[in-house]
Order: C-alpha cells, then sequence, then structure tokens
C-alpha cells in the first residue's frame, strides 16, 4: 500500500529506511521556488497595477499641445502644465485670457490647470479643470479607461465634454 503525501496528493517515494529519496526532495524545493518567484512577479505586477489605478504622472493633453503632471498638494489631487509642446509662433507663454487681469502675467509652464480633485471609487470628483485657452474653469471629473488614457471630464450646469488623456512615461 503507498502513503500519499498531504500536501501534494501524490505517492510518497521513500526508500527501503523511510527517507524520502533524492528526486522527491527536489520536486518539493523546485516547487518552493516556483511558489516564491510566483508571489514576486504578483507582488511586482500589483504595484504596477495600483501605479496605473493612479492618475499621479504625467499626461499628454487631448490636442497634444501641452504635457500636465498630476500629483498631491494637499489632501486633493492637482494638475499643473509641465511642458508647452506647441512651438508656432504666437503661442501665448502667459496666462493672458485669464478673467483676473492679475493673474493674466501666470507663466503657462507650471500653471494649474486641475485642481481639488479627490478619489471616490473609480473617478476623482470634486475638481475643478482650467482652460488657460479660454481662460474659463470648469467642474470636472477624472476618471481612468480601460486602455490607461485618462477621461477628463468638464461640466457647466448639466453640459459635460470629455477628453482623452495619453499616460506619458
Amino acid at each position: 500500500m503507498r502513503k500519499f503525501h498531504a500536501m501534494r496528493c501524490m505517492p510518497r517515494r521513500s526508500n527501503r529506511h523511510g527517507q524520502i529519496d533524492r528526486q522527491v526532495l527536489a520536486h518539493i524545493r523546485a516547487a518552493w521556488i516556483c511558489a516564491a518567484l510566483l508571489l514576486l512577479v504578483a507582488g511586482r505586477s500589483s504595484a504596477a497595477d495600483s501605479y496605473h489605478a493612479s492618475v499621479e504622472g504625467r499626461w499628454l493633453t487631448d490636442d497634444r499641445k501641452a504635457v500636465v503632471t498630476i500629483g498631491h498638494c494637499g489632501e486633493a489631487l492637482c494638475g499643473n502644465i509641465s511642458k508647452v509642446l506647441d512651438t508656432a509662433p504666437g503661442v501665448p507663454r502667459t496666462d493672458i485670457n485669464n478673467r483676473d487681469a492679475r493673474l493674466r502675467i501666470r507663466p503657462i509652464v507650471g500653471l494649474p490647470v486641475l485642481t481639488g480633485f479627490r478619489r471616490e471609487g473609480n473617478q476623482w470628483t470634486g475638481g475643478r479643470a482650467y482652460d488657460p485657452k479660454t481662460g474659463n474653469s470648469y467642474r470636472s471629473t477624472l476618471e481612468l479607461n480601460d486602455d490607461g488614457s485618462l477621461k477628463v471630464t468638464g461640466c457647466v450646469l448639466f453640459i459635460c465634454q470629455s477628453k482623452r488623456w495619453i499616460r506619458q512615461s
């Protein structure tokens, strides 16, 4: 009659002295090494998933004219223009369309365009999006799409419009 190993549900092979033979020990070691590697890989992929589940990072705007860096500003998330990609002549270098004349001298690079966002489930809500092209500010939400892009939605009253931003590495 054969004995069964409790963990492996397979016959336990032993020599005439009742000791487990070397081949079985090698299989057990290999199984433990594989399990440890799987846990290590799973831990790294979940860290990568949590990074990609966050909206923090650098994002290329839908018109591909700027890069916005999103990060923590105290308890909330905010985003500032970190790079202007539009190099055409006549592109403003300051916030010339701002309704507040005192703020029109602010440089575009570093300009806060997303403010006050807090996470609620898979969305970031309660924030405002500022459009330096028009000088208008909108009630806004942020949401990650399945493809890893960012859906930025701005609303006035009940009329909303969404833009798709692409994560930059």
